[in-house]
């Protein structure tokens, strides 16, 4: 593959990077130490999903009231042929994990796709981002 194309697998993850103060680090470094996770990455994640949790109503309400879709979207080269075709356009909105397919033509995805407003993450080839940045929220 080349460095253009994508490299799409299911479940992976992104990297975030946060700032914690020392007596929070050291906090969580005394639960890992303790055995009650098995390292930093293990306690983070446990803490985010519990809130994700805690919010799982409101996450749900709103998806439902913004018409987002939630989870993994893939936009293949045929569908928007189709919408092409019907002269129709496409507002990609998606909670999760949006794709468009790396044999889509930037041309293509310029001329089908309105907008792209991704909470989460965008996957697409250098050239369809380029030809869709200033459509990209």
């Amino acid at each position: 593959m080349s460095g253009t194309e994508l490299k799409p697998r299911i479940g992976d993850s992104e990297k975030i990077t946060i700032n914690l103060g020392v007596v929070d680090l050291g906090q969580i470094d005394l639960l890992v130490q303790e055995g009650f996770y098995a390292n930093r990455t293990d306690l983070i994640r446990t803490a985010i999903r519990n809130q994700l949790g805690v919010h799982a109503d409101v996450v749900k309400q709103t998806v439902s009231r913004k018409s987002l879709v939630l989870g993994l979207q893939t936009y293949t080269r045929l569908q928007l042929e189709k919408l092409q075709a019907a002269n129709e356009t496409l507002q990609i909105q998606v909670v999760g994990l949006a794709t468009i397919a790396s044999d889509v033509p930037p041309e293509l995805a310029a001329a089908v796709i309105e907008s792209v407003t991704v909470l989460g993450a965008f996957h697409a080839t250098g050239a369809v981002k380029a030809a869709l940045a200033g459509r990209i929220h």
